[in-house]
């Protein structure tokens, strides 16, 4: 039988799903089978899993830090948030229903939970770690009779149970005294140490309160984890918008069901992007209208507001538009839709000469394509689906070369004068296309070219589990867990 560990934390942010990553990586490489878990979690950010279902992305790159293939089992419940307090539910990577939050809570939850806790003892079963990453805090008193992603979860596999508190944001000793003085006594048994994350200074200035904690509590602090630059997405609760105008003005519309924001993460570093949410504010050389978890709702939200015009006038006058996913499209002519949002037909913007009809069925889907788009034409790239839209147009962006790695010839996405939508998450995540994209805008602004950095998940993975390793007792938490 497999041990389990369970990352938790005294908030959300305090860095539960990197330390998770970490450990992942770091026990993997001591020659131990490890895998991750995290039987729900709430997130707009996801991926693909081998199955061909869908799981948080935090637990997707965890499994890559295993050096196994992303399962749905790594991550039962997935709740994608619809607004006024609904969300999807997705388990075991297929959606299965809307409900409001109060419904969950009061007929979904427990059967969920029983059903997640089986796929737990499978996984223990059949490896030899399992690294349990939890949700929020495991304390708040208005949720906890509810909760199915921290204690249940480390009583249930007799886990043994790290807490870790993000020091950036101060009161970090405060938060942890909380946390353990709300945990009930089995509870805090369960409790092996503590991590502070995101530390800047001198270690030995926290050492009264490392001694207060050990005095307490009888747990000893297993690290500091000092602050670092990292191009690793932080925990999927967490949502951060910026306002960054690089040399480029970038603008990306931040729509109210906005989801797979990770998409542009290499936009961010390689320029800044810019989040606007009103008409008055757009006026970008680069203007993209991200992913949608309600496409339709999100497409009349524009309407209604002024964007969709203020958009139109920029085109106009020159700006380059681009649609990912659910912002394709809105792109197009024209929506059908009788299963998200059950609108029937739409009107789209009507850049691209495109057309839309929402399925049944989520594709969910690893891609590799060659871009057709003339000013790239013949570029392979990579990226993933997961849509219900089905989208025929005149002027494809791509040609879908291999699905889930089996050989595949379909056209995807659209193009026109300066705009282009296209299914493929992900897109920016290949240096080469965002290169030679930016560079485009910016010859045309009489900007200097530039050279994207290129980077890896793989390597940014090894990199942080390197540094986590020489903060961390690593020796204490595997005698813990009795290997």
């Amino acid at each position: 039988m497999g041990k389990a560990l369970m990352i938790q934390g005294t908030s959300s942010g305090a860095g539960k799903s990197l330390l998770t990553l970490a450990l992942c990586r770091i026990f993997t490489d001591m020659g131990y089978d490890v895998v991750p878990f995290k039987s729900q979690n709430m997130s707009l950010n996801s991926a693909p899993s081998i199955e061909g279902g869908e799981i948080s992305r935090a637990q997707y790159l965890q499994a890559l830090a295993c050096r196994k293939k992303p399962s749905i089992n790594f991550n039962p419940i997935l709740l994608k948030p619809e607004g006024n307090m609904r969300s999807q539910i997705v388990f075991m990577g297929k959606p299965i229903g809307s409900v409001s939050a109060r419904e969950y809570m009061l007929s979904k939850k427990e059967e969920l939970f029983k059903k997640a806790m089986q796929v737990l003892d499978e996984l223990l079963e059949k490896h030899d770690i399992v690294v349990i990453e939890g949700a929020g805090s495991p304390v708040e008193i208005n949720l906890k009779d509810y909760d199915i992603a921290n204690m249940r979860v480390a009583k249930h596999a007799n886990a043994k149970v790290i807490l870790v508190t993000d020091i950036d944001r101060g009161g970090s000793f405060a938060s942890i005294v909380g946390t353990m003085e709300l945990l009930s006594k089995e509870e805090r048994e369960l409790v092996i140490g503590f991590v502070f994350n995101k530390f800047r200074g001198d270690v030995s200035l926290l050492k009264p309160g490392f001694d207060y904690l050990e005095k307490r509590y009888g747990k000893k602090v297993l690290g500091v984890i000092p602050y670092m630059e990292h191009k690793l997405p932080e925990e999927d609760s967490l949502v951060e918008f910026p306002k960054v105008k690089g040399d480029l003005h970038i603008q990306i519309i931040k729509l109210p069901h906005i989801s797979n924001f990770t998409d542009f993460e290499p936009l961010h570093w390689a320029n800044g992007v810019d989040y606007v949410t009103k008409a008055e504010e757009i006026e970008g050389d680069l203007i993209i209208i991200p992913g949608s978890k309600n496409t339709v709702e999100d497409l009349l939200w524009m309407r209604e507001n002024g964007i969709e015009d203020a958009i139109l006038e920029a085109h106009k006058d020159g700006a380059f538009v681009v649609g990912i996913c659910g912002g394709f499209q809105m792109l197009g002519e024209k929506i059908i839709d009788n299963i998200e949002s059950k609108r029937g037909k739409v009107r789209g913007i009507g850049l691209l000469k495109a057309k839309t009809v929402f399925a049944e069925t989520k594709r969910t889907n690893h891609l590799k394509a060659e871009i057709m788009w003339e000013p790239m034409r013949g570029l392979n790239v990579d990226g993933y689906e997961i849509r219900m839209g089905r989208s025929v147009a005149k002027k494809p962006f791509s040609i879908i070369r291999k699905i889930n790695g089996v050989k595949a010839f379909e056209p995807e996405g659209a193009v026109g004068k300066g705009v282009f939508g296209t299914y493929l998450h992900g897109i920016f995540h290949n240096f080469e296309f965002t290169e030679q994209f930016l560079n485009m805008l910016r010859l045309k602004k009489d900007l200097e070219p530039i050279t994207v950095q290129k980077w890896s998940i793989e390597e940014e993975i090894e990199r942080f589990a390197k540094i986590v390793e020489r903060n961390l007792d690593i020796s204490y938490i595997l005698d813990s867990l009795g290997l």
